[in-house]
């Protein structure tokens, strides 16, 4: 089944708010390490988590982005969107901690992934989603043998 347009786009927000969010995670590393050194809590845990916390969150992105981009996971999809007003709500305490560029990055990221969740509710994504053919557009050729 053909993707649709709606997807595609999808994708390729969903990637460049992964890119850009690699980017933001490398920038803001040693904050990130000062942050965990300053609370007793996670003093000891040391940049060895900050650099497991941050693959594993790519790697979650991943996933949803291969479920919902290239599977067509209707429960990808919700799931992420689910993750996603949960990140809107701790947004502000997030960007509190956050200055420079690393903030201005942080609200970039969060931008693309809210635009690329914006196509998953589209008309075409919703029919592919349920897993109902695309129409032919007019430039597609039917490659049928008559």
């Amino acid at each position: 089944m053909t993707r649709p347009d709606s997807i595609r786009m999808f994708e390729k927000l969903f990637l460049a708010s992964i890119a850009l969010g690699i980017v933001n995670m490398i920038i803001s590393f040693g904050d990130t390490q000062a942050t965990l050194a300053d609370d007793p809590a996670t003093a000891q845990l040391g940049s060895g988590f900050a650099i497991f916390i941050g693959l594993f969150v790519l790697g979650v992105n991943l996933l949803f982005w291969f479920f919902i981009a290239r599977k067509a996971s209707n429960i990808a999809k919700w799931i992420l969107v689910v993750f996603t007003v949960l990140g809107l709500v701790m947004l502000p305490g997030t960007l509190a901690t956050l200055s420079g560029f690393a903030l201005i990055l942080s609200l970039l990221v969060t931008a693309l992934q809210l635009a690329a969740i914006v196509f998953l509710f589209k008309q075409d994504a919703k029919e592919w989603f349920a897993g109902k053919r695309r129409p032919k557009r007019e430039h597609d050729t039917d490659v049928r043998m008559r």
